[in-house]
């Protein structure tokens, strides 16, 4: 029986030089090749079969209408290594158990505590500026991220240790590609260099997670007191007998959910600032709303969120440029038809935010930052895959509604108080890892606004 015909995409006669082309650049990578070949390019990696798509409806297809015939892809599949079986990597019943019993923690009625937390961080880390200072905002905001997690999920200050979690985490996303190598669980072993700093990273991020052993032996964790943790450990599956988590899997949703949760948010931001210092007419629209909702610069608090339309219309456009899950991949349990072609049992489904949120078919002039794109009528007018920074079915971000909600607060909080341009000497390019990351930091002026 013949193979069913392939997709176009690009031919190398050198085995593995699709491999270090998409690895050098694969945000280039896969814009040039669905320029040139279509919404369906098909390409190997090795010896896995990909197929990148980039329509609408044909991530919806993947993620929601065929989702029951794909698994997580290959690189998550691998990043168990150091996330375990928490969200992000788990499948099945595993899946669905650990999402019933970490659920309740992004609830609405939790969100009001949690955004006092975020507020109160972000104006303590505004205190600690100086005018006319010149702040790496990549790291700057790593660190707010990072207290604002420790806070809202251990209900613990871990800004004393910032530095040196911001430096695993570093490392960590600098040598994943190790994980991506066939033969990595034994490449982990060798005396390589980046083989050790992997392992160091691992360590390191565990140590923080400590936290959950001083929980269990604290009296204090037989009662819920707000925080994601001390939930976690009272938790119990109504649906699935009644049982709690093991020591194992709380520290999977644990790690899972501090790095998710502080390391997208801090790029997120970070890249925000920088298209508002490139934006300025944007800028002073911002700080209009600003002035109209929080007069006399009071802090905003969780009930001002439906008067921030146009902050979170900021965030949102920032999120369609520069969206930190640049990438989503999802491997074929069966043949299964996408696009007019069948993938083969075991190929990778290849979704890219970053690429089809730039595509002018569904965003006029895509270059361009335009926070009008977020108007109701706008977001009616496009398919609702158009935009999926936070993926979509089954796995969509459990944490999305606590993401919107940070990245409107401290973008509110933080304006209110400071203007930031861009360092003339910075170089600003994407360095697409885990997530989406600037490439050299992000060193920008702060400017202090007059009260």
């Amino acid at each position: 029986m013949p193979s069913p015909p392939l997709p176009p995409g690009p031919k190398y006669w050198l085995y593995g030089a699709a491999a270090w082309a998409f690895q050098r650049d694969p945000l280039d990578f896969l814009t040039r090749n669905t320029r040139e070949f279509g919404d369906v390019v098909h390409f190997s990696l090795g010896s896995r079969r990909m197929y990148f798509f980039n329509r609408p409806e044909y991530a919806a297809e993947i993620l929601v209408t065929q989702q029951d015939a794909f698994m997580k892809g290959q690189a998550l599949q691998r990043a168990k290594r150091v996330l375990g079986e928490g969200l992000l990597t788990s499948e099945g019943a595993t899946h669905l158990r650990q999402r019933r019993l970490v659920q309740p923690a992004f609830q609405r009625q939790r969100l009001p505590a949690y955004a006092g937390s975020m507020v109160q961080c972000a104006a303590r880390a505004a205190e600690r500026w100086q005018d006319g200072q010149t702040l790496n905002m990549h790291a700057e905001m790593l660190r707010l991220a990072l207290r604002i997690a420790g806070e809202t999920l251990f209900g613990a200050d871990v800004e004393h240790e910032a530095a040196e979690i911001g430096a695993a985490l570093t490392e960590l996303m600098e040598a994943f590609d190790l994980v991506m190598l066939p033969f990595s669980q034994w490449l982990e072993w060798l005396p390589l260099p980046r083989a050790r700093r992997f392992k160091r990273a691992i360590a390191r991020l565990d140590a923080t997670i400590r936290l959950i052993d001083e929980r269990r032996r604290n009296p204090r964790t037989t009662r819920d007191s707000g925080d994601l943790l001390s939930m976690l450990l009272n938790a119990r599956d109504a649906e699935g007998g009644g049982g709690g988590m093991s020591d194992r899997q709380l520290r999977d949703e644990a790690l899972t959910l501090f790095l998710a949760g502080h390391e997208t948010t801090a790029n997120a931001m970070t890249w925000t600032w920088y298209l508002l210092s490139q934006n300025p007419a944007i800028e002073t629209q911002l700080h209009a709303e600003l002035q109209r909702v929080l007069p006399n610069g009071r802090l905003p608090e969780f009930a001002d969120l439906p008067e921030l339309r146009f902050v979170e219309n900021i965030f949102a456009e920032s999120l369609r440029l520069f969206p930190p899950a640049w990438a989503i991949g999802r491997m074929a349990l069966r043949d299964v038809s996408v696009g007019g072609y069948t993938m083969p049992k075991g190929a990778i489904a290849l979704l890219s935010p970053y690429v089809t949120q730039r595509d002018a078919r569904y965003f006029p002039d895509p270059q361009r930052f335009d926070p009008e794109r977020w108007t109701p009528a706008a977001k009616e007018a496009r398919h609702p895959f158009a935009y999926f920074p936070f993926g979509g079915g089954a796995r969509r971000c459990i944490g999305e509604g606590f993401a919107w909600m940070e990245g409107t607060l401290l973008l509110a909080t933080l304006a209110q108080r400071w203007r930031f341009t861009l360092d003339p000497k910075q170089i600003v390019a994407t360095q697409p890892v885990i997530t989406l990351r600037p490439r050299h930091g992000m060193n920008m002026l702060a400017r202090k606004i007059s009260d």
